[in-house]
């Protein structure tokens, strides 16, 4: 015969939602209200101990069990209070108000519940209606601040938060507007090697662009990514250009090994190279060379590309040095991810050309790491 189980009552998933409402960690309304009270309680009761007094226990005691009865009744009163978005010194105010209204009924709770043993004074029920006021008083305070605390705690996690969330989506559209961009340009390239009637490098350049688009679709979406990732996906847009360059375009590197295990932020070098291609080799009749380079300097990553191109005082005569998409988008991916910890220096030598560097922090990929804290 199969078992069926009895729906779960809502007042039962509400309960469990309330348990796990705190995100951010802090305890509950009745953790710390239990703790407080119990210790308190044992504060009072230290305090009364060298009388020797059976009596003076037991009124303790009984004071701190108004008290934290009285406290919990407060509690709907202060949340209350709080909804209402009152200044400091109103909240105070109205505060102190039920503190005394409820001080008078914790008064003569405690004094009937004592009242067999010891007779009503009215100058000790004044004493004790003061004392409850100011217990009751200084809790609603302790309540305000610690409720405060936290909201502003919440507040400022939210934002950090949301700045979090604006900043990776703010890497991510920075990151795919490249794709169109070099897409087009390549796509562009391949069709003027078929008007040349370039056929065979029209197809081997079709299939580079297909293998580095596949690389590009494959590979995570993320905001950093090693050196070496980079280095590999930016030999093989270089493989596409020297298709359609032939020999016009010389390529040389002298990368650092200690730095091919850096981060870097992702699709960094592409867009330098191909601005350096488009802007630097490709107008030129002879071409032109670039050259990539990563060292360490310090703590720094020093990453630069640079190209040759036409004489400092001609470009100045001819137009003023192109800045392309590519290098807007990397100097504002820069900003984004490392704000004023980066530099980032574009220098247009007198013998021609452009030197575009990049100076980052060092850090190394984590399996980098772990290999090297194993190796020691």
């Amino acid at each position: 015969m199969r078992r069926t189980e009895a729906p779960e009552p809502a007042w039962s998933s509400r309960i469990r939602i309330v348990l796990k409402r705190d995100e951010l960690g802090f305890p509950s309304f009745w953790q710390l209200q239990v703790v407080g009270w119990i210790g308190f309680t044992l504060l009072m009761l230290l305090a009364v101990l060298p009388y020797h007094k059976q009596e003076e226990f037991l009124d303790q005691t009984l004071c701190c069990a108004v008290s934290f009865l009285g406290s919990c009744l407060l509690r709907p009163v202060c949340r209350s209070l709080l909804h209402r978005s009152l200044s400091w010194l109103a909240l105070e105010v109205r505060a102190f108000g039920w503190s005394a209204a409820l001080g008078v009924i914790a008064t003569f709770v405690s004094e009937l519940a004592k009242l067999p043993a010891v007779s009503m004074i009215w100058a000790d029920f004044l004493e004790n209606w003061l004392q409850f006021s100011v217990i009751f008083f200084l809790w609603c305070t302790l309540y305000f601040s610690v409720k405060q605390w936290q909201q502003a705690a919440r507040e400022r996690e939210r934002l950090l938060r949301a700045e979090s969330e604006a900043r990776e989506a703010r890497l991510s559209a920075l990151r795919y507007q490249l794709n169109p961009h070099f897409l087009f340009n390549s796509l562009n390239a391949v069709s003027t090697l078929v008007l040349e009637g370039n056929a065979s490098a029209a197809t081997r350049m079709l299939a580079q662009l297909g293998e580095l688009l596949r690389t590009t679709l494959d590979s995570e979406a993320v905001p950093e990514a090693p050196l070496s990732q980079e280095i590999a996906f930016t030999e093989r847009y270089l493989a596409i250009e020297q298709i359609r360059l032939g020999g016009r375009l010389r390529v040389e590197m002298a990368i650092s090994p200690d730095t091919l295990d850096a981060l870097v932020p992702s699709m960094l070098l592409q867009p330098l190279v191909e601005n350096a291609v488009r802007h630097g080799v490709a107008p030129l009749v002879e071409g032109g060379g670039i050259r990539i380079r990563s060292n360490l300097h310090g703590a720094q990553l020093q990453i630069s590309v640079e190209n040759s191109g036409i004489p400092r005082a001609r470009l100045a005569q001819a137009n003023k040095p192109a800045n392309g998409i590519g290098l807007r988008n990397t100097a504002e991916r820069l900003k984004t991810l490392y704000a004023t910890d980066h530099k980032f220096v574009l220098q247009w030598p007198e013998a021609g050309g452009c030197q575009v560097t990049v100076e980052l922090p060092f850090r190394k990929t984590r399996l980098a790491q772990e290999a090297l804290a194993c190796a020691r």
